[in-house]
């Protein structure tokens, strides 16, 4: 997809250095990539706040470190 945007020359400079692309193309696609990968993190965190993941192995492993 083509898309026209002005963007701060400094800001895509600071992308191009980070991500270390050679292209300001190659250099935003990599920023939102990553951008979405975080967001979907945050998202998935939220999701595991409101509903923890509860492993309850801390006595079973205590027992077997005591009988080695």
């Amino acid at each position: 997809m083509k898309v026209t945007a002005i963007i701060a020359d400094d800001l895509v400079n600071n992308v191009k250095a980070y991500t270390q692309s050679s292209t300001v193309t190659e250099a935003i696609t990599i920023a939102l990539k990553d951008w979405v990968d975080i967001y979907n993190i945050k998202e998935l965190n939220k999701k595991i706040a409101k509903n923890p993941i509860c492993i309850d192995i801390g006595q079973q492993i205590r027992e077997m470190n005591r009988s080695l």
